[in-house]
């Protein structure tokens, strides 16, 4: 499909012609994603208000709360400049082995209670072992078996296409692995596997007929080029849920000094997110508290969904500051799943 460039004159407002644009079914230019991307601050409420035209006519109102806990911390190979839980880290954080079945279906219940719809199993590490398959599979039946209705999501790194399909076979229903940013500046973040090895996670997990999730983490030093490239990037993957994460600087890190990102920044990415991807659910990630701050709720008109409880080892928004959020922004969070009725005696 071609790029439609926007029309200059149809409306008031250049990022009204660019929601026309998404609405009608055409991709956003090049220009125009630049465009949103630099867009001045005094644009920004005009901007937020063509972008909520766009989540709302395809996401309605509701937001989705979701819930991750980190199932594997630290003791990880690869060398991802921004995470703390790396081999070149030395942040104090817990470093733990795999969960036990029974901790991963512990977590899944406190996920309900929290109002979440989805849960995601996290591990650090270069990839799954068999003994991790197992145990996932082995978690995903029985989280299943108590909440057929809770959304299950494994981030496990790179996978093959059989390891995929097992897990689609035990019900879990994604597989999340984040491009992160785009391909030349991936580099730059890490040395120990390639794009393209993120790229081919990704593929794995839809060959083998699992939701793909894939976002990217902003403020690593990229540039606007790479923020554009990766938003066009996700677009032409066709991921069904993508988590935009705002780099939360960790000491004993490689980029524990970088504080590039202010709110506007991180809305204006948000508003470029949704308008080239109109239809996938978008999700505010990791490092939204403390780069948003008192704008968070304003994430809401790009954005329909987001993560309660804290992240891999940094903390976050309680769920009930977050229904509250929600509730405050005139929107409603999506229901979470009922526990399944117990089997007669």
């Amino acid at each position: 499909m071609e790029h439609a460039l926007a029309q200059p004159g149809s409306s008031l407002s250049p990022y009204e012609d660019m929601a026309d644009t998404v609405l009608a079914g055409r991709i956003l230019a090049r220009p125009d994603a630049y465009r949103v991307l630099r867009s001045p601050d005094e644009d920004l409420g005009v901007l937020l208000r063509a972008t909520y035209r766009v989540r709302e006519h395809f996401h309605g109102k509701r937001v989705k709360l979701c819930l991750l806990r980190n199932a594997r911390s630290g003791l990880c190979p690869e060398d991802c400049h921004y995470c703390s839980q790396s081999a070149i880290s030395d942040a104090a954080i817990p470093r733990y082995r795999l969960d036990a079945v029974e901790e991963l279906v512990h977590h899944a219940r406190r996920a309900v209670a929290a109002g979440a719809r989805r849960y995601c199993m996290v591990t650090s590490g270069r990839g799954p072992s068999e003994v991790d398959i197992d145990r996932f599979t082995t978690a995903g039946r029985a989280i299943k078996a108590e909440f057929p209705a809770l959304e299950l999501c494994v981030s496990p790194g790179l996978i093959e296409e059989e390891q995929a399909r097992a897990l689609k076979e035990a019900g879990i229903g994604w597989v999340n692995h984040n491009l992160n940013t785009s391909e030349r500046f991936h580099p730059e973040i890490c040395t120990t596997h390639s794009y393209a090895d993120r790229i081919r996670t990704v593929l794995n997990a839809r060959r083998a007929g699992l939701a793909t999730c894939s976002g990217g983490i902003l403020g690593m030093g990229e540039n606007d080029d790479d923020v554009v490239d990766l938003a066009y990037a996700l677009r032409e993957l066709k991921v069904d849920s993508l988590p935009v994460n705002f780099l939360h600087p960790i000491d004993g890190t490689p980029l524990a000094d970088k504080r590039e990102l202010d709110p506007g920044r991180c809305l204006k990415a948000l508003c470029l997110f949704r308008l080239l991807n109109p239809t996938t659910e978008l999700r505010v990630a990791g490092g939204r508290e403390l780069n948003l701050g008192w704008f968070q709720p304003l994430a809401l008109l790009a954005a329909n969904s987001i993560f309660v409880e804290g992240y891999l080892t940094t903390s976050g928004q309680a769920a009930s500051e977050a229904h509250a959020m929600v509730a405050a922004m005139g929107l409603e969070v999506e229901p979470a799943p009922e526990q399944a009725d117990a089997p007669c005696a």
